[in-house]
């Protein structure tokens, strides 16, 4: 099993990516095109990552657990975007606060339908837009954006829960019939990481995460930390065996290995 960063590792690691989202943001400009995220500026980006973790951190501090109850305001974006920093911040300051230890072992709606408590599931998706959008503030505004690997790994194992849950089940037939085989086995290896590799086993009734390790049909292996320098190769194991073309491979031939597959645009990322 990959080890796993601890609840107060991934508040803390929510709170820094926000902070150099926002910095990149400042750097970039409120009008500038962000180039990842087409037809979006900074402003959007700072709106919707902003919008995102106070609606979150409103389910989790009002512990909802009905569907029917949640949000159906978003907080409004500060006028002046000189006040973006710490309002970003403190939007941040406040999820990691509402995701804290009692929050993780309450009862709270989680949107995947999967095992994890409500709270972990969407600190688990609030890490994962504060890095995805961080790093397209930080292509916007010209900016390196690393990422370390055990907050790498947990985006990576996020995704592969997310692609194989009971909602995404329901709500994305399509995905889910592309991904259902007949045994064919998938692996992702962090490159430079011994032991973080991630397995997935496409059955008739759909695709099922497994332990990492062993050989696989098509194995994907790329660095975990560097988002959007580092090529990823795709090696069938066996000729023939697999598809050469990762899912989560982008139009540049880059694949970094905990970019989210799919639309990143609202709150995708988190309602699924």
């Amino acid at each position: 099993m990959n080890p796993e960063p601890s609840a107060d590792r991934r508040r803390q690691a929510l709170q820094d990516h926000v902070r150099q989202l926002a910095e990149c943001a400042r750097a970039a400009g409120a009008d500038a095109a962000v180039p990842t995220c087409p037809g979006w500026t900074v402003t959007s980006l700072v709106e919707h990552v902003g919008q995102t973790l106070h609606w979150v951190s409103e389910i989790v501090e009002r512990r909802i657990t009905d569907p029917a109850g949640l949000p159906a305001g978003v907080a409004e974006l500060p006028a002046d975007p000189v006040t973006w920093p710490a309002w970003l911040s403190g939007a941040a300051t406040r999820a990691a606060g509402a995701c804290s230890g009692a929050a993780l072992a309450a009862p709270v709606f989680n949107a995947a339908g999967d095992d994890r408590t409500g709270a972990r599931f969407w600190l688990d998706s609030l890490l994962n837009e504060a890095v995805v959008h961080g790093f397209d503030a930080a292509a916007t505004a010209g900016h390196d954006h690393d990422v370390d690997t055990d907050v790498a790994a947990a985006l990576i194992t996020n995704h592969l829960a997310m692609l194989t849950s009971p909602t995404w089940t329901a709500r994305r037939p399509d995905s889910v019939a592309a991904l259902r085989g007949t045994g064919q086995t998938l692996l992702w290896r962090a490159t430079g990481d011994p032991g973080l590799e991630w397995r997935v086993e496409r059955h008739p009734g759909g695709a099922r995460r497994q332990p990492g390790g062993g050989t696989a049909d098509v194995i994907v292996q790329g660095p975990a930390k560097r988002p959007a320098t580092s090529p990823s190769t795709v090696t069938p194991s066996s000729p023939g065996t697999g598809s050469s073309t990762p899912p989560t491979s982008r139009a540049d031939g880059v694949t970094p290995l905990h970019r989210a597959p799919g639309n990143r645009r609202g709150r995708s990322l988190c309602t699924l």
